[in-house]
């Protein structure tokens, strides 16, 4: 065993948590950490949007309040990022993806969405990494809206269990 691995399982360890949930070259953190490029966008959710387009029957346009108005789910989950960092019960409320493919009824030839974000940043993954229980587009993170510059996002999709390998802010 590496000494970085036993001194993450001993900090879990001293905290009273298990020590398996924590992936091997994981650390874990209370805190979100700040990942991004570029400068943190500004949001204004009187004119923001969010699009469900290509590969569907019926694309649609929702404001904010339309997307919070849909049927929502809650989830507490443990993130492990690829940058390293782990967090452990994080609980998020948003809208699941079966929510929003009664709307659009995605064509039998659909097999991967292409997430879009402010800045032009996207991020591709298969339909089902979406179609998964714990993948959601998330306006909440621990029973607060995530409105913060500091964190640059209305919207969080998290996409991907076990790890949140395609997590996104600012998605539109």
């Amino acid at each position: 065993m590496t000494l970085f691995r036993s001194k993450a399982e001993q900090k879990l360890v001293e905290k009273g948590l298990d020590p398996a949930r924590l992936p091997p070259g994981q650390y874990l953190t209370e805190k979100w950490p700040v990942l991004h490029a570029g400068t943190v966008p500004r949001t204004d959710l009187a004119t923001w949007n969010f699009k469900v387009f290509g590969e569907v029957e019926e694309p649609i346009t929702l404001t904010y309040d339309e997307l919070q108005a849909l049927p929502q789910t809650e989830i507490t989950i443990d993130i492990h990022c690829v940058t390293r960092w782990s967090r452990f019960d994080t609980s998020f409320k948003g809208v699941h993806w079966r929510e929003l493919a009664e709307l659009v009824r995605p064509r039998p030839s659909a097999h991967f969405v292409l997430a879009h974000a402010e800045q032009g940043f996207t991020a591709n993954v298969p339909l089902a990494a979406i179609e998964d229980d714990e993948a959601l587009i998330a306006w909440k993170a621990n029973g607060e809206r995530k409105r913060s510059a500091r964190l640059g996002c209305q919207l969080r999709a998290g996409m991907g269990s076990p790890r949140a390998w395609a997590v996104m802010t600012s998605v539109r």
